[in-house]
């Protein structure tokens, strides 16, 4: 599936893109409020992938960041601006997370000396849980993502600050980061492909570098089953899904919000939804020629590339974002099995 984007043109957009309430100052801003606890993670040229699509492809090693994904940038821009308004909860701070979010605000939260806590689903994998742990977050665990959203509100009235996944301008602005170092690092670029789970990274980075760059096309990717996206664009609004069947749980957003889905129809070409297969072919592509362990999360932008590969040619640079890494043996064993591969 490949959701268009109705022709909406960008052309005038440089100065005045938005991502809802955040634009690219907050993400300079972020980007200098954030430096001193983040990595500043490489982007590499992949002569494999290069040849084998004819064109010029990069990978951008967000799964080399702190706590091994990109999470870790926004939820330092929001507790550091919780903390430095002296709205510090009395409490600590409350995050709802399939995984990696949660790992985010644990760390960070460490780091700043507060207290977390974490709403997470029950099937979350064992390494997630066992990270965050380490990181001193307590955790909570729900019947699902749905679920976990609907406990927040009890704890947020006991004193604990929400730090939200993707619904939230200081969020968005410290994803948005990643889309600064591409530019940084490759000014050549010509084509940005990102995953999306509820919309903050695709947002952010599609922000920051569209606000400087406007011809660079950025695609939105989702896998089938965890495709909330694909499906807020094609109702024309936020379309809420109980259940994910995706094995790419790190995507598990129950539904994106106003503020990614106006976002992402302004800013993004499309969206690609790709089945888990397809996701998993990638990743162990990724594996043998690239020697890096993604998350489906983040391999399945290289199943978007396949799908998407007559818009490249040879005189294109393709940035592919590696956003996460937190993949345990035990479910790359599981999903080989449950994938026929």
């Amino acid at each position: 599936m490949e959701t268009a984007t109705d022709g909406l043109s960008l052309e005038s957009e440089a100065t005045t893109v938005r991502a809802g309430a955040t634009t690219l100052q907050d993400i300079l801003s972020a980007q200098k409020r954030i430096a001193p606890f983040i990595r500043r993670t490489p982007l590499e040229r992949s002569q494999s992938l290069s040849e084998r699509f004819g064109s010029n492809f990069h990978l951008k090693l967000e799964l080399f960041q702190k706590t091994g994904a990109f999470k870790v940038r926004g939820a330092f821009n929001k507790i550091l601006e919780l903390t430095r308004a002296q709205e510090k909860a009395s409490e600590g701070v409350l995050a709802v997370s399939g995984g990696n979010h949660g790992q985010a605000v644990a760390y960070a939260a460490r780091q700043l000396g507060l207290k977390s806590l974490l709403l997470m689903p029950e099937y979350t994998p064992k390494n997630y849980l066992e990270a965050a742990r380490s990181y001193g977050a307590e955790i909570v665990t729900a019947r699902n993502m749905v679920d976990a959203f609907e406990k927040a509100p009890a704890y947020e009235s006991q004193g604990w600050a929400l730090v939200h996944p993707y619904d939230d301008p200081l969020i968005v602005a410290g994803q948005g980061t990643v889309g600064l170092e591409i530019l940084e690092d490759a000014p050549q670029v010509t084509d940005i492909i990102v995953s999306i789970g509820g919309g903050g990274l695709a947002s952010g980075v599609a922000t920051a570098v569209k606000s400087q760059r406007p011809n660079v096309r950025v695609w939105g990717v989702e896998t089938e089953g965890a495709d909330v996206m694909a499906r807020a664009w094609k109702a024309g609004r936020v379309v809420e899904v109980e259940k994910m069947t995706s094995l790419a749980k790190t995507l598990g957003a129950p539904s994106v919000c106003e503020r990614t889905l106006a976002a992402t129809k302004q800013l993004l070409e499309s969206v690609t939804v790709v089945s888990d297969k397809e996701a998993f072919i990638a990743l162990e592509y990724l594996l043998d020629r690239a020697k890096i362990v993604t998350e489906l999360a983040a391999s399945c932008t290289l199943a978007a590339a396949e799908r998407l590969r007559r818009h490249f040619t040879k005189d294109h640079h393709v940035v592919l974002v590696m956003c996460g890494g937190n993949t345990s043996l035990d479910e790359l064993i599981k999903c080989r099995e449950l994938l026929g591969n």
